[in-house]
Parts: C-alpha cells; structure tokens; sequence
C-alpha cells in the first residue's frame, strides 16, 4: 500500500506546479480528435482554482473534461466511503469544487469546453438516480461511468452476469434522460471466475443499446489484457477512453481487486508517448471501433502541468 505520507507528497508537488510553471504564449497544435482530461489527472490544480484550471485545459488545446465524484446529489454512504480514501491520497476537494451546477455550466460554456462524461457510483444508481440524471443533464453529460465496483460481491461468473443485469436495468433507466450508462474497467474483470472472464460476460451479457464502456489502457495492460485485442473483438461497444502510458511493463501483484493495488501502480504510470506503451496503435484501433472521446488520465499526476503540457504535444500528432 502507497504510504499516506507519499501521496500528501504528490498532492504538494502538484499545487506548487501552480506558481511554479508559466504557460507558454502559443497556440497549441492542431489535431483531428477533441482530447479530453479527466480531472483525477489534477485534483489539486482543480481544487485550487477551478476557473483558472478551465482556462490552462483549453490553452494547452484540451476540449474535454470528465467529472468525478461524490457529488452533492450522491448517495450518502459513498460520501462518507470517499472520506478516507480522499484524505490517503492527499484530495482535499472533487466534483464541482464549490460551485454549483449553474456556475460550473457557465465556466465551461466561457471556455469553450464541454463535459461528455462524468463518473459516478453504484450506490447512487441505486438510490439517486433520478436527481443525479437531471443534475448531470444540466451539463449536458451524454454518458455516465462506473469507474469501479469497490465492495460488490464478484466471486462468480453467476456474480457478474447478475451485475451485466443490473447496468442493462441502469442503462434503461438512464435513456430516458438521453444519457447512456457506461462502465470502466480497472483489472479485476480479467480475473477468471468459474472458466469466464468477467469483462467478457459484462460485455456480452449488456444490451449495446443502454450499455457501453470506457477502456482504460493502463489498468487493462495491468491485469494481462490486450486494449487492442478488446477494441477489436467488440467493435462499437467502448465510446470512451482513458489514455495514459506506463514507465515500465505493469501488472497487478493481485487481481486488481482492491484501491490499494490500484494505488501502488500509479507511481508506474506515465505521459502518454513517454512510456512503454503503443499509444498510437491503441488510439488507431480504438477510432475504428467506434470510441467518440479520448481523456488524458494520468492518476494524481505529481506534475500536472507538466503532464498536461506534454501528453498534448504528443497526442495532438497521433
């Protein structure tokens, strides 16, 4: 497990990158796909100043965000589940950081951003999902993410296909909003159960109406799996996607199972096109199989700025 004390560390280099780094006067360069960040990338830079976040993202040429959560409107357990897990990594605000919904959609609109996705949780499917659809349909959030399963019950095949029911149920639910539902995988999926891969069930066991998914390429590679193979083998059923490089071959001491794995690898990540990975084979196969928006997602980058500058030059040429 990541010390506390190393992520408080990160989090400090990250709001030092404020004052510490300057933008460069230039237009960024072209490219063809709209990249998109989700805001883990930079928790703090966010935290510290929201507004001026938004105005560095679309300097450096991003038009994308991707919101996480807990959010006012969520469930009141994940909040309180969020607590500690925020205060290991050194968190100290998320989601909409102060603001209201209102002002939130004003500053993307005065950017020029948009928010084609947020994540949320399980446990607010489950009890909110009526409030969390008309709040995030205020920002014109088109698909929302499970970015994982934290304390679900998975320990059979029969485990997953009954969870591949519950997102068809999320998904129809969801369509009424004009929102599909999506999830995203993190490592254990690939953990065989009872002669299956999980992620295979959850895909084929989903009506590709109401459910789609969000490839995350460094916790996929993690758990043994192909990006490319997936993409591949299930055309037009991931719409989003991660982007984030590894320093070295990754893969979980576990199944992936739990944030502490997760945690102990995000020192191994890196800039996208810096690392050990072939982001441009992945991003190729990833437009022919229908993903619509791509994200920077570097976990808690401990140089934000840094990250952001660099991961666009070099995404901006693929």
């Amino acid at each position: 497990m990541i010390h506390r004390r190393r992520f408080l560390q990160l989090s400090g280099a990250a709001v030092s990158g404020l004052l510490a780094h300057q933008l460069i006067g230039c237009s960024p360069p072209e490219t063809s796909r709209a990249w998109g960040v989700q805001l883990f990338t930079m928790p703090q830079l966010a935290a510290a100043d929201f507004k001026g976040t938004l105005k560095k993202l679309k300097k450096f040429g991003y038009h994308e965000i991707e919101f996480f959560g807990p959010y006012a409107f969520s469930a009141q357990s994940t909040i309180d589940g969020w607590k500690p897990l925020a205060e290991q990594m050194g968190i100290t605000q998320n989601a909409f950081y102060g603001y209201e919904l209102s002002e939130v959609k004003k500053m993307l609109e005065d950017h020029n951003l948009t928010s084609p996705s947020a994540h949320l949780d399980m446990a607010t499917m489950r009890t909110n999902m009526t409030p969390a659809m008309k709040a995030l349909s205020t920002l014109s959030v088109k698909y929302v993410v499970i970015p994982a399963l934290r304390g679900e019950s998975l320990n059979t095949a029969d485990d997953y296909k009954r969870m591949a029911d519950e997102f068809n149920s999320f998904g129809k639910q969801m369509n009424e909003f004009g929102i599909s539902f999506v999830y995203h995988n993190h490592g254990y999926e690939h953990a065989i159960k009872d002669g299956q891969v999980p992620m295979d069930i959850l895909i084929t066991n989903t009506d590709p109406d109401v459910v789609k998914f969000e490839l995350d390429i460094f916790w996929m590679q993690a758990a043994g799996a192909s990006p490319v193979e997936y993409l591949k083998k299930y055309p037009g059923r991931y719409k989003l996607m991660h982007v984030k490089d590894a320093a070295e071959k990754v893969r979980f001491t576990g199944d992936g199972d739990t944030a502490e794995e997760w945690m102990a690898l995000f020192p191994k990540m890196a800039d996208p096109g810096s690392g050990v990975f072939n982001i441009k084979e992945i991003v190729d196969a990833a437009t022919q199989s229908g993903v619509e928006h791509f994200f920077l997602e570097r976990d808690l980058a401990p140089d934000p700025i840094t990250t952001l500058k660099n991961s666009y030059q070099y995404l901006s040429t693929i």
